[in-house]
């Protein structure tokens, strides 16, 4: 068998405290062929903003990316109207801007197309009066964009850098460890992964990165466990277009994000630029249905509702088939709602064609980041509830820690795929990203109940909050990635 060898070998191993280890598993290992493996320094599988965001701080390596759909070409090309967005936002924290800043990654990005919020108010559906409006002063407490905006950016970037070898729209047919040298003076590749794609090419990994999303292949391949559970939720998504600010009075004060706790789960509503929203409301299968089902006007009608009514008048206009629209202004005139935007989102008027969906919600937390020759990142490492806004932003700190873990063992003449040069990603990421998977487990838990006493509980403790300055603060600085 030739070898077509692309990349030197490091010797030098760095140790760092060991916190955790993979659980054991059987690897299968692939059977001498004529075919010439391509050796790459590092092997991404999982061309999204997680996989690429890595691959652009990398430096001097040789980078294979593996993308299973035909999402690369599309995204380098990718363009909306001005007036029209995509349903598949993400609210950007300052520690994720800051690292995309460092890799000159936000210098390609569309800010015409990102909206910063400065303030965020969340309240207790079953208690309007328990609210934490949280603020960001003169700095953005997140800031709102396309995730294919950032796809395109984070691509331009790579084409920038050092030239990565694309494998775009095509499938992975196989992950197994190299075969055993045919003679003493062979190359050794036993334990590199060697990953054989759809059309018969054969790719060798020092290190193996699974990028590939919650159905992992690299953590099948691995046989590292992912345990959680699925919620009795859906997500549901939509791109709204308010009323125009300048039919309210009050018009001094910067973009708002909204999220209020109902029983059924929380609805957000995060700005994007001229005047349009992301929606994001987790509910129940049977209500995701009901509202997917609706005709535009009731749906906006619904969303309305949500951040204004009463649960009991939620409910039944949910129970409806159709006449939200008319139910929506008979019970707000007859309740005495006031429009208010430091109270409510401004009055959503549409929504875009075809721009409502809804995804089941899971919680997931694999066993371990790593094993030998291999790194998880992003929802193949875990996946959380969009209840707190933060899966991108747990998957690119992902990022940033395996990039500094590999930046580190180069530097001191290490071998990038030895397990013991990846376990300070792992014992950052597992512990951290565990808090947050658990911090908001609760929330959606705590929230789920309507017991009188524990609403009431609730409310006292978002009040409590609320006129703690330093601690808000501190609880923003948390949710904003910062460390202390």
């Amino acid at each position: 068998m030739t070898i077509v060898l692309r990349t030197a070998r490091f010797t030098t191993k760095w140790a760092p405290i060991r916190l955790f280890r993979a659980t054991p598993f059987k690897r299968h290992y692939a059977t001498p062929t004529s075919a010439d493996p391509e050796i790459y320094d590092v092997v991404c599988v999982g061309g999204g903003p997680v996989g690429l965001g890595l691959l652009t701080a990398l430096r001097e390596l040789l980078i294979g990316l593996v993308q299973s759909e035909n999402n690369l070409e599309r995204a380098r090309t990718w363009h909306l109207p001005s007036n029209t967005y995509s349903n598949r936002a993400s609210s950007l924290t300052p520690s994720t801007v800051s690292f995309l800043s460092h890799v000159k990654v936000w210098e390609q990005v569309d800010t015409s197309r990102v909206q910063p919020y400065h303030h965020m108010r969340v309240w207790d559906g079953l208690d309007d009066s328990s609210a934490i409006f949280f603020s960001g002063h003169e700095n953005p407490v997140a800031q709102m964009t396309e995730n294919q905006n950032l796809t395109r950016a984070l691509l331009s970037r790579l084409d920038c850098l050092r030239p990565v070898s694309f494998f775009d729209n095509t499938k992975v047919s196989s992950i197994e460890l190299g075969p055993s040298p045919l003679s003493p003076v062979s190359l050794d590749l036993s334990s590199y992964p060697f990953v054989t794609l759809a059309s018969g090419q054969i790719l060798a990994a020092r290190l193996l990165v699974g990028a590939d999303g919650l159905n992992s292949p690299v953590r099948s391949f691995a046989g590292i466990p992912s345990r959680g559970w699925d919620y009795d939720c859906h997500g549901v998504v939509a791109t709204l277009k308010h009323a125009p600010r300048d039919l309210y009075d009050d018009q001094s004060h910067r973009a708002i994000a909204y999220q209020r706790f109902l029983p059924s789960g929380p609805i957000a509503l995060l700005p994007l630029p001229d005047d349009f929203a992301t929606l994001v409301w987790s509910t129940t299968p049977t209500m995701a249905a009901q509202l997917n089902s609706l005709a535009p006007e009731d749906f906006v009608a619904m969303v309305n509702s949500a951040f204004r009514l009463s649960n009991v008048d939620l409910q039944f206009m949910c129970s409806q088939q159709s006449g939200q629209v008319n139910e929506l202004a008979w019970r707000t005139r007859v309740t005495g709602v006031r429009e208010d935007e430091k109270l409510y989102p401004r009055l959503i008027l549409s929504a875009e064609a075809n721009s409502v969906a809804s995804f089941p919600l899971r919680y997931r937390q694999a066993d371990s980041y790593i094993s030998s020759r291999l790194a998880l990142i992003g929802d193949a490492a875990h996946t959380i509830h969009p209840l707190a806004g933060q899966g991108l932003n747990m998957g690119f700190a992902d990022v940033q820690s395996l990039a500094k873990a590999i930046e580190y063992t180069i530097a001191h003449g290490g071998d990038i795929g030895a397990e013991i040069n990846l376990e300070q990603y792992n014992n950052d990421m597992w512990i951290q990203n565990n808090r947050m998977l658990g911090v908001t487990d609760k929330l959606h838990k705590l929230y789920g109940v309507g017991w009188g006493p524990l609403v009431g509980l609730r409310g006292l403790g978002l009040r409590i909050v609320d006129r703690l300055g330093p601690f808000k603060e501190f609880l923003m600085r948390q949710a904003g990635g910062a460390n202390g």
